[in-house]
C-alpha cells in the first residue's frame, strides 16, 4: 500500500546546473533506476551527485526530505552520513601520527591504559576493524538506549568484562568500538575536544561549511527527516544521540560538502600521500584481503575496483564511492535506514548506467556451472528468505546452527531484498574442506548480493557466505 503512495510523489527536483552534464537519454535512465529503487525500498527521498574526471556531471534530488510536511528533497538537503564519519576520525589519527604525537602500531594501553583489552590491541587494529573488540552498539534495546545522552566511560562499560571476539589481527569484523576509542585518543593526544579537532583541522581545511553533527540537526535548515520500516510500515526513525554516534558516526552533511572532503582528502590537503595510501591499502588476514583499509572499504563492484564507504543510522543510509579505473565518484544520500541500503543500491545502479558494457559483462555467468547445484542453492536461498530451511540439503552441523537461530537471522537479512531477478554463477573454489559455488544474486537496479554455498564431499551444504 505504501509503495503505491510513494509513486505519487517521486518527482525529481534539482538546484544548480552541473558542469558538463550527462547526455539527456542517460540522465533519463539514471532517473528511472533511482526512482525504481526508491519505490521498491520505500525510501522517501534521496540526493545524488556524480563526479567524472574531476567535474560534476550529475546533481539531482528525488522525493521528500520530510514526508509529513510534504517538503521535497533538494540537492542541498542535509542527511546523516553515519559511518562515513569514520574516515574523518582516521584522518585525525593519521595527522597526529604525521606530527609525531602518536604511533598507530602502539598498543591502545599507551594512550588509554584502562580501556578494555588495552594491552592486547593496537591502534592499527582499531583502524582496520581487526581488534576483536565487541561492538558497543550491540544489544536488544540499542535504539531506545542510543537516543539518550551517554559518556565515553558508559560506552566502555558496555563491553567491559566481555572477551575478545577473536585474537587481535587474526580476523576482520566491522566494529564501532574501535572508532570510539580512536576519538578519545584524538582528544587525549591533541588536547582538544574531538568536535573542535574535526572542525578546525578537517572541515575548515577542506572548506566544508555545510557539515555538522546530529547534535545540530534541529538548527540545520533543510535537514531531512529519517525514516525506517517497522513491521512493513514506514515510520519516523529515532535519532541517535550525538554522544552515541560520536567519532564512529555523528556527522551530517550535503553531497556537495562531502565532495569537498573527497577532493581535499585525495588531493593531499588533509593527510600526506603516504597516509592516504595507508587508508586505501586493504589489510591482509590469513593471506586474503579483508577489503578494508583505514576507514575505507577497498573492494570491487561489477568486478571493478571501488574505494569508499557507506553510512547507516536509524533513519538514513548513504554511500560515497570512488571507481579509480573510471575516475568516477558517486555519492548518494537517502533518508531511509533500512537494509539492504538504498544509498549503496543507488550508487551501484548509477555506475551500471554510466558503464552498461561493464555491468553486462559482470552479469554473464562464468563457465563450469553445475545446473543442479545452482537449482539447489537457489531453492535454499528462497527458503532462507522465508525463514525456513530444507534440512535434507544441509550438513548436520549447519542444520544445528539453523535451528539454533541462524535461519531466523538470515531471513531478516535476506527477505527485504525481495525475489531475485537473476542468479548468476561466478565460479567455484575449494576452501576449508568445502567445495564453494559463488553466485551474484540480482534483485533489480542496483540491488545485488554476493552469495556462496559450500558443499561437503557428500554433496550436503555445509557452509554459506554472503556480502
Amino acid at each position: 500500500m505504501l509503495r503505491f503512495m510513494f509513486g505519487a510523489w517521486l518527482a525529481c527536483t534539482s538546484l544548480g546546473i552541473a558542469a558538463q552534464p550527462l547526455d539527456p537519454a542517460l540522465t533519463k535512465r539514471i532517473d528511472g533506476d533511482v526512482q525504481s529503487i526508491l519505490r521498491r525500498s520505500g525510501t522517501p527521498g534521496a540526493t545524488v551527485l556524480v563526479v567524472r574526471n574531476g567535474q560534476i556531471v550529475y546533481r539531482q534530488a528525488y522525493g521528500l526530505r520530510d514526508r509529513e510536511r510534504r517538503l521535497p528533497a533538494r540537492t542541498d538537503t542535509h542527511y546523516e552520513i553515519g559511518s562515513i564519519t569514520k574516515q574523518f576520525t582516521v584522518a585525525a589519527i593519521l595527522q597526529l601520527q604525521e606530527a609525531g604525537k602518536l604511533d598507530i602500531d602502539a598498543k591502545l594501553a599507551t594512550y588509554l591504559p584502562t580501556a578494555p583489552h588495552a594491552s592486547e590491541v593496537t591502534l592499527r587494529q582499531l583502524l582496520s576493524h581487526t581488534s576483536g573488540l565487541p561492538d558497543y552498539l550491540d544489544g536488544p534495546k540499542i535504539e531506545e538506549e542510543a537516543t539518550h545522552p551517554t559518556t565515553f566511560t558508559q560506552l566502555m562499560a558496555r563491553i567491559d568484562g566481555k572477551p575478545l571476539d577473536f585474537a587481535p589481527g587474526s580476523h576482520w569484523s566491522y566494529d564501532n568500538t574501535g572508532y570510539i576509542l580512536l576519538g578519545r585518543i584524538v582528544e587525549l593526544v591533541s588536547h582538544e575536544s574531538y568536535r573542535h579537532y574535526v572542525q578546525t583541522h578537517l572541515l575548515d581545511r577542506a572548506g566544508m561549511k555545510q557539515t555538522f553533527t546530529v547534535a545540530d540537526e534541529a538548527s540545520v535548515p533543510g535537514m531531512a527527516v529519517g525514516y525506517r520500516h517497522a513491521e512493513g510500515r514506514l515510520e519516523r526513525a529515532p535519532t541517535i544521540h550525538d554522544s552515541w554516534g560520536w567519532s564512529a558516526g555523528n556527522l551530517v552533511s550535503t553531497v556537495d560538502d562531502l565532495q569537498k572532503w573527497n577532493d581535499a582528502l585525495t588531493g593531499g590537503r588533509i593527510v600526506a600521500p603516504k597516509s592516504y595510501t595507508a587508508m586505501t591499502t586493504p589489510v591482509i588476514i590469513q593471506q586474503h584481503s579483508a577489503e578494508y583499509g583505514f576507514g575505507l572499504f577497498v573492494d570491487t563492484v561489477e568486478e571493478q575496483p571501488r574505494i569508499g564507504h557507506t553510512g547507516g543510522s536509524f533513519g538514513f543510509t548513504s554511500a560515497n564511492e570512488y571507481f579509480p579505473k573510471q575516475d568516477v565518484r558517486i555519492i548518494a544520500f537517502t533518508n531511509n535506514g533500512d537494509n539492504p541500503e538504498p544509498g549503496e543500491m543507488i550508487t551501484t545502479a548509477v555506475f551500471n548506467q554510466l558503464f552498461p558494457a561493464i555491468a553486462a559483462a559482470a552479469a554473464r555467468p562464468s563457465p563450469g556451472e553445475d545446473a543442479a547445484v545452482t537449482a539447489t542453492t537457489r531453492t535454499l536461498f528462497a527458503q532462507l528468505q522465508g525463514g525456513n530451511e530444507d534440512t535434507s540439503r544441509l550438513s548436520a552441523k549447519l542444520n544445528t546452527k539453523m535451528k539454533g537461530g541462524l535461519a531466523q537471522r538470515l531471513s531478516k537479512e535476506f527477505a527485504p531484498y525481495g525475489a531475485p531477478t537473476a542468479f548468476v554463477f561466478k565460479g567455484r573454489r575449494t576452501e576449508s574442506g568445502l567445495h564453494w559455488y559463488d553466485y551474484l544474486i540480482q534483485f533489480g537496479p542496483g540491488a545485488q548480493l554476493k552469495f556462496a554455498a559450500g558443499l561437503d564431499d557428500a554433496g550436503k551444504i555445509g557452509g554459506l557466505s554472503f556480502g
